[in-house]
């Protein structure tokens, strides 16, 4: 079984995907989350309202507590550091916590889910997650489940 991390390195790869997340993202979408859903999707984990809260619940505080401040600051810092080296070389540095922040979620999440069984009949993981279907979702389904 692939680990989560390696698994959204590559889906995040595949042409379209990282526009489609951004996106997603840009709507209130939790990437991670997304990520992890079409992980389990792979494996034939059933998605269940449970599974879901609990994903969510591990998933939130760490979205709002840890990422989304990091993804703020380097935001902010983006028309700045073009005319400053310093700032430039300290928003790669945050840059570089923001993606090991999220490779940590990505963690977390893979040990709450790893032990759930594949089996028959698996659901959507990624409508749930996104809050509802879009074009971005769609590319993203088809990065998971190629036609």
């Amino acid at each position: 079984m692939q680990d989560l991390w390696n698994f959204a390195l590559e889906l995040y790869a595949r042409a379209g995907v990282e526009q489609a997340c951004l996106e997603l993202q840009e709507t209130g979408s939790d990437v991670c989350l997304l990520l992890t859903g079409a992980w389990l999707q792979q494996r034939g984990v059933r998605c269940l309202d449970e599974r879901l809260r609990a994903l969510q619940e591990v998933a939130g505080p760490w979205q709002r507590e840890v990422i989304a401040p990091l993804r703020q600051t380097r935001r902010d810092w983006r028309a700045a550091a073009e005319q400053d080296a310093e700032r430039a070389a300290l928003r790669e540095q945050i840059k570089k916590l923001e993606l090991q922040a999220e490779r940590v979620l990505l963690g977390r999440l893979q040990a709450l889910a790893e032990g759930w069984p594949s089996e028959a009949g698996e659901g959507d993981w990624l409508v749930p997650l996104a809050g509802g279907d879009s074009a971005a979702l769609q590319v993203l389904r088809d990065a998971v489940n190629p036609p």
